[in-house]
């Protein structure tokens, strides 16, 4: 896998953003996940977005080059015994081991989530009760974040907030703030797979399904690809964005490969996890808090040595 998805992010990736590769489990069931880092912390909102404002975020994060894949889900489902189902999509281009992961509900995607943490000796981010019920963090609890009752703030890895993936999509390095997930303002050209700048896997039809992770369109400017197209994904956030009903709706971003253009600006659906709501085209990716550098080590060992909208 790692070969696949090294050689298929070369195609026509323009994005200089430094690439985290980190490996989970072990054995057979191992598996990797690219991220990309997310800089310029305490970056202004986007304010011609949705919602208006939108987009900042106050802190260095980490968020997956791709969607979660179907090989990806197969081994944390066999080696931590997770239980999650994935829709069958041989209909709809078929169940390959790199098509994103879909058919998955919100509440699977969060255990995955909380998997990734627990083997890699970090707090888990989502709250669980022993019949498996979605509870709010409370404030006697360690990691509690009054701001978001959803996520333990000890956690690693953990759903992108709606600011978090809104900025990995629409935002650069540059400064610049865009309208597609692709680093442009025009409209990208609609493709079944590729990574050619400003494409998108969209305006497909059913049959065709969604392109494998690291094959499904154009770059962003922080060089993530699918945030416009492919599938639906997963925000960690309710709707209204205030994170304190543990049975709100979800919010979902980015359109799917059968959508037409105007769900790749900055437009948001949402599913309703209690009724266990799901779609052959809903996936997610995966955010995280990135390790320290050696350089920002070195910095604190030392004591501590305006974005732009662009139009077409």
């Amino acid at each position: 896998m790692n070969r696949l998805l090294a050689a298929l992010a070369m195609l026509g990736a323009t994005a200089s953003a430094q690439t985290i590769t980190e490996t989970f489990g072990s054995g057979a069931n191992a598996f990797t996940m690219d991220f990309v880092t997310i800089g310029n912390p305490n970056n202004a909102a986007d304010t011609t977005g949705y919602p208006n404002p939108v987009g900042s975020v106050s802190y260095n994060y980490n968020i997956g080059r791709y969607e979660v894949c179907r090989d990806i889900i197969e081994k944390a489902n066999l080696g931590g015994a997770l239980g999650i189902t994935m829709y069958d999509i041989a209909n709809n281009g078929g169940n390959g081991l790199y098509k994103p992961a879909t058919g998955i509900s919100w509440f699977e995607a969060a255990k995955f989530v909380n998997y990734l943490n627990t083997i890699s000796g970090s707090t888990v981010a989502y709250k669980f009760d022993g019949n498996g019920g979605f509870q709010l963090w409370a404030p006697g609890d360690n990691g509690y974040d009054a701001k978001n009752q959803y996520r333990n703030k000890l956690a690693k890895y953990f759903l992108p907030s709606r600011d978090e993936w809104y900025k990995a999509a629409y935002g650069s390095p540059s400064g610049n703030w865009y309208n597609y997930a692709t680093e442009s303002d025009a409209t990208p050209e609609a493709v079944a797979y590729g990574t050619s700048g400003n494409t998108a896997v969209y305006s497909q039809s059913h049959g065709s399904g969604p392109a494998d992770i690291a094959n499904a369109g154009g770059y962003s400017g922080w060089g993530t690809t699918a945030q416009g197209g492919n599938v639906w994904e997963y925000m960690e956030n309710s709707v209204d964005g205030l994170n304190i009903n543990p049975n709100d709706d979800r919010e979902v971003r980015g359109g799917a490969f059968y959508d037409g253009v105007g769900w790749l600006a900055s437009n948001a659906n949402y599913f309703y996890p209690v009724n266990d709501e799901r779609s052959y085209a809903l996936g997610f990716r995966v955010a995280a808090v990135p390790e320290p550098s050696a350089f920002s080590l070195l910095a604190v060992g030392l004591g501590g040595l305006a974005l732009v909208r662009r139009r077409s």
